[in-house]
């Protein structure tokens, strides 16, 4: 994703709902666009070998 690290963490204490993949804080129950109750864990990036 990005360079630094604490901006990699912060993005990554996100969820993401499964219906409409929007963002939302953590601790959200329903999706903050869709009202959808399935969200899940932002999933953090792997850093890529060169």
């Amino acid at each position: 994703m990005g360079k630094f690290p604490i901006a990699e963490r912060h993005y990554a204490r996100k969820v993401v709902c499964m219906k409409c993949k929007a963002l939302n804080p953590k601790g959200a129950v329903r999706c903050r666009k869709c009202d959808y109750p399935s969200l899940r864990p932002k999933r953090a990036r792997k850093k890529e070998g060169k």
